[in-house]
């Protein structure tokens, strides 16, 4: 079953993105708390959205998927930018990746969105696999760069 996440999701939705962190080999980076969680997906200007993966057997989450709004000049609509699509192994083969990626091609439909675009770690393989599975294809002709920490601080301070 995958449902719109609710403030009550938050510290699992915590959870699970430190889970998938572990699984991408860089928990240091997860750094963000339930209140920002909270502030991001509940709060009075919502900046991003998320959806839950429940077991339909144990009722449990088994996975989640978070996600913003992304705008294409060149085709003049939204998209929708996946920033994390996380199944707990448990669950990985039972359908909650597909279904969870099914719904936010059907909000994408629905609304008149243009594209779902997301980033997979090219070590990834079994997420690559599943994701060429489905027909999404990588957009390897594109490199993406980063700011962060130093470099963006000393770059938004004029040094």
């Amino acid at each position: 079953m995958i449902r719109a996440a609710c403030p009550e999701d938050v510290p699992v939705i915590h959870a699970l993105i430190r889970e998938l962190a572990e699984y991408e080999k860089a928990p240091e980076e997860a750094r963000a708390s339930e209140a920002q969680l909270r502030e991001a997906l509940f709060g009075e200007r919502p900046a991003a959205f998320a959806h839950m993966a429940v077991d339909d057997d144990s009722g449990e989450p088994a996975g989640f998927a978070l996600w913003f709004l992304n705008f294409s000049t060149w085709r003049g609509v939204h998209g929708i930018y996946l920033e994390d699509l996380y199944v707990r192994p448990s669950a990985r083969g039972g359908g909650h990746g597909r279904a969870l990626l099914t719904e936010l091609a059907r909000i994408c439909v629905q609304r008149g969105y243009e594209r779902l675009e997301w980033s997979v770690l090219d070590w990834n393989q079994p997420a690559i696999g599943f994701y060429e599975a489905l027909g999404a294809r990588p957009q390897d002709e594109w490199t993406v760069y980063r700011l962060t920490d130093r470099a963006l601080a000393a770059l938004g301070s004029g040094h």
